[in-house]
């Protein structure tokens, strides 16, 4: 059975925010420590955190300061699909890959 999710920007947002958050807990930093480390003010970092909301240039910031920039490049690639089957088959592969 295929297993379908509703994602949301917001869902997604929130989401991402988290991860985010787990991987400056794994560094043992603190938010200050990123925020500085991403190049912006304490207050806009920890306001992603609890909103989720950031803009694309300071997201981009606490990616690179997070050694996560790359993780970018595949966002928009074009997927060269034929078939549903096709699609639904790279989903599952990438679930399974987690």
């Amino acid at each position: 059975m295929i297993e379908l999710t509703l994602h949301t920007p917001a869902s997604e947002a929130r989401e991402l925010a988290s991860r985010v958050k787990k991987r400056r807990l794994a560094l043992h930093w603190t938010q200050a420590e990123l925020a500085t480390r991403a190049g912006m003010p304490l207050s806009t970092y920890r306001h992603f955190e609890q909103t989720a909301q950031i803009s694309l240039q300071g997201l981009l910031s606490v990616a690179s300061a997070l050694n996560a920039l790359d993780d970018f490049h595949s966002l928009f690639a074009s997927n060269t699909w034929s078939t549903m089957d096709e699609m639904l088959a790279e989903s599952q592969s990438k679930r399974h890959a987690r």
